[in-house]
């Protein structure tokens, strides 16, 4: 038996194929962590070469680390914010997004993190080494403990460290899954992050004289002694920028907001209608809401699941979380009332006699009932990669999972309200593929694809793919062994196309486009010596995207170009879910 089991083996192999084999990350890495390493060596070389700083220089390799380190740091806490300049990725998007991944910002942002993380073990142990050996040789009339938590440097040091640590644990997945308060809350300590980063310098640490030499004026440390690189000149200007977009996205939050109509569905999913006239948005973005009568605090981010053409703007909520939980109760339709239409759902209800395709009114409820008025709501955005992408391409695969499927909500009303524009550019078919975990999830999006596959004047156009991954339950077996045979719709999604029971098996899936793209039978018209261009885009848990994904560059070639994008909210926490 070997050292390292096949599964470890596994993962190690797509990670460097991941990192160093995809030419675009390949690139990122080289320029991302090169930069570090240039930075790093800068540090290090202006510290031992500077005669300045000779006294200091006797403490050797620990310095020269510390400040090569420093000088890193300051070019990762720089870029820390620059992700989340969401507004500026938003306009930038349209002319840079073949240049960078600006559709990977928060991708971007964890990278930094970790970056910074490293950077800031190897500077505060060189900087442990550094005042320990101050106090053993006297090269400054200083003990450590006085430079460690007297001094500026020392004090706003061990401050951004627990602060790091705070956010670190609170970001983990799990954490956020399980309380997403704790993540938000735990983010917001940046704020005084950054104003220590900012001051750290002011202790005056690296000087040419043996006291440190302060002033009463800002910066407060005298630049003619004090030989620090003075990083915050350059890393303040990101903070400055942050600060004004939170500025301008709390002045477009508390424009007229009015919330027009709530429908809950049996899946658990609430769905909010909301009217605000100067929102402007594409298919595929999401949002952030707050409720100040639950929170006057909280933001938690959305899929928008309406059109841009449509008059309103909507959001599917699930009740997963304590904040979503409150929201429904507040609307008057808490779990309680989700858990009875659940059960209906679940035994099988079907369709109204006489509504052909359509389920009945339990599936999507007006909230009449409701006796207090509509909570005051305030909405933030949009955010987000657009899916006007879809229209750049021949071919459009679609994957949705549970509850991931909202964004193509809005991705195919957009799409429908094209055709009817005649506006498809080169897109000329759409695979959408839904894989739900159980029978409920299906009532809410049924409408949507019911009336989106009855309006198909072209049947080869959209084609819809369901696996339902869960096992069924015998009254519902029954009933779909009873109605099934014949049945012009599905039993269980009123739709023409047929449920697939189990997992779909991707590279099965790929091969088979490929297979018919290639001989012409997938694309009418289609000439063979053009290379296709077919866009995946998909929403739904990781490990379910890094499958897609390698299968997509598995079944590229110089026939088919296969690619893949994530659509809608990439933060996976249990209190917002889409």
């Amino acid at each position: 038996m070997g050292l390292v089991s096949p599964g470890v083996l596994t993962v190690i192999e797509s990670w460097f194929r991941k990192e160093f084999l995809s030419p675009r990350r390949l690139l990122f890495n080289v320029v991302f962590y090169g930069t570090q390493l240039v930075l790093f060596s800068v540090g290090w070389y202006l510290q031992e070469t500077n005669q300045r700083l000779a006294a200091l220089n006797q403490l050797t390799y620990s310095v020269w680390i510390s400040r090569g380190a420093g000088m890193t740091l300051a070019f990762d806490a720089g870029l820390l914010l620059v992700p989340m300049l969401r507004n500026v990725i938003r306009t930038i998007r349209p002319k840079l997004k073949w240049l960078m991944p600006v559709d990977e910002n928060i991708w971007f942002h964890r990278q930094v993190a970790y970056s910074t993380a490293f950077w800031a073990v190897v500077h505060t142990t060189a900087h442990y080494v550094n005042f320990f050996n101050v106090e053993r040789t006297q090269v400054r009339l200083e003990s450590a403990l006085d430079i460690h938590y007297t001094q500026a440097g020392g004090i706003t040091g061990h401050f951004m460290l627990f602060i790091m640590l705070l956010m670190y644990t609170t970001s983990h997945r799990k954490i956020r899954y399980q309380c997403f308060e704790a993540f938000w809350y735990t983010h917001h300590l940046a704020f005084f992050f950054f104003l220590a980063l900012y001051s750290h310098a002011t202790g005056c640490f690296v000087r040419d004289s043996v006291k440190p030499d302060f002033i009463k004026s800002f910066p407060f440390y005298s630049t003619q002694h004090c030989l620090g690189y003075e990083s915050w000149r350059f890393t303040i200007w990101p903070g400055i920028a942050y600060f004004f977009e939170r500025v301008y996205r709390e002045y477009r939050a508390r424009r007229e907001t009015a919330l027009s109509k709530v429908l809950v569905h049996p899946s658990g999913a609430m769905e909010l209608r909301i009217i605000k006239p100067d929102f402007k948005y594409t298919a595929g973005q999401w949002l952030f809401l707050q409720v100040p009568e639950i929170s006057k605090w909280q933001w938690h981010p959305f899929t928008i699941t309406s059109a841009p053409e449509d008059p309103y703007i909507s959001v599917h909520i699930r009740q997963v979380g304590d904040w979503t939980h409150a929201l429904g109760e507040r609307l008057g339709c808490g779990p309680v009332v989700v858990a009875a239409m659940t059960k209906e759902a679940m035994d099988g209800v079907e369709k109204k006699d006489g509504s052909k395709g359509i389920r009945s009114d339990f599936v999507e409820l007006d909230e009449d009932c409701v006796v207090r008025p509509s909570p005051r709501i305030r909405i933030d955005g949009p955010y987000g990669a657009p899916a006007e992408d879809v229209f750049d391409n021949e071919g459009a695969i679609l994957i949705g999972a549970g509850i991931g499927v909202t964004p193509f909500a809005s991705i195919l009303r957009h799409i429908w309200y094209r055709q009817q524009r005649g506006s498809m550019g080169p897109l000329r078919k759409v695979e959408f593929f839904w894989v739900c975990r159980d029978t409920p999830s299906f009532g809410w999006f049924q409408s949507l694809l019911h009336e989106i596959e009855v309006s198909q004047s072209d049947p080869n156009f959209l084609r819809i793919n369901i696996y339902l991954t869960q096992k069924v339950a015998e009254d519902m077996f029954w009933n779909i062994v009873v109605n099934d045979p014949g049945a012009e719709y599905d039993p269980l999604t009123l739709l023409h196309t047929r449920t697939v029971f189990g997992r779909p098996d991707w590279k099965c899936i790929y091969r088979r486009i490929k297979a018919a793209i290639e001989i012409g039978q997938y694309l009418p018209g289609h000439e063979a010596q053009l290379r296709t261009r077919v866009g995946t885009y998909f929403c739904g848990p990781s490990g379910l995207a890094a499958t897609i994904k390698e299968a997509t560059r598995q079944h590229t070639s110089q026939s088919v170009l296969f690619s893949f994008s994530k659509v809608g909210v990439h933060i996976p926490s249990k209190t917002q879910r889409k």
